[in-house]
């Protein structure tokens, strides 16, 4: 498996702005939403890192990496509630631990998966000499 990173890249700016207006409250969109993009942006994320691992290590190591920020938000030090405060901060390591997110990671890094692998199985295979 060999993603194309340029296609990883596209994928992940869109999961950014699909993401950002689903937190538009003018857009009435439960808050769910975000967090499965969350995921799907964490998904995308270790793809382009490692984009020769097969999608069910990029899926799982997403998840983990998920699971550990939402389980971070638990920690109170003062330098990490100060970046919490921030409007960036918030957007990457969130504010206040909810056992609702785990849920919706998991359901983000699910649907990242099954896009992958129903992509792969659509796509040529390469002819072999």
């Amino acid at each position: 498996m060999n993603r194309l990173r340029s296609r990883q890249l596209i994928l992940i700016g869109i999961t950014i702005v699909i993401g950002l207006l689903s937190r538009k409250a003018s857009l009435g969109l439960p808050l769910w939403i975000g967090d499965s993009l969350y995921a799907v942006l964490f998904y995308g994320g270790v793809g382009l890192l490692f984009p020769k691992q097969n999608p069910l290590s990029i899926s799982l190591v997403a998840l983990g990496l998920c699971f550990a920020v939402e389980f971070a938000q638990l920690l109170q030090w003062d330098w990490l509630v100060a970046l919490r405060r921030n409007r960036l901060g918030a957007l990457i390591l969130g504010r206040g631990f909810l056992w609702s997110d785990l849920v919706a990671y998991f359901a983000g890094c699910l649907a990242a998966l099954l896009f992958e692998c129903l992509l792969l199985s659509k796509r040529p295979k390469p002819a072999t000499p």
